[in-house]
């Protein structure tokens, strides 16, 4: 992602940049939910990249179990 910024009130940020000033704001006994949320935005971020994996491999496991790919890289 590239850095993306943001105007507000005649000052100009960075998302994160942005992100951390309104963390800044929220009370003490939110944060544990802030916290949690943005575990679970990481958490299904990797889980879409595994189950994207596991698609690919299984609609490419036929090409790469092929005789002709065998041949080709018995050399190695």
């Amino acid at each position: 992602m590239g850095r993306v910024l943001l105007s507000r009130g005649g000052k100009t940020m960075n998302r994160k940049q942005s992100i951390a000033k309104e963390i800044a704001q929220v009370p003490e006994p939110l944060l544990e939910e802030v916290l949690d949320f943005v575990r679970f935005l990481k958490s299904k971020r990797a889980q879409e990249k595994l189950e994207t994996s596991l698609l690919s491999e299984s609609s490419l496991k036929k090409d790469w179990l092929s005789p002709e790919e065998e041949k080709a890289w018995q050399h190695l």
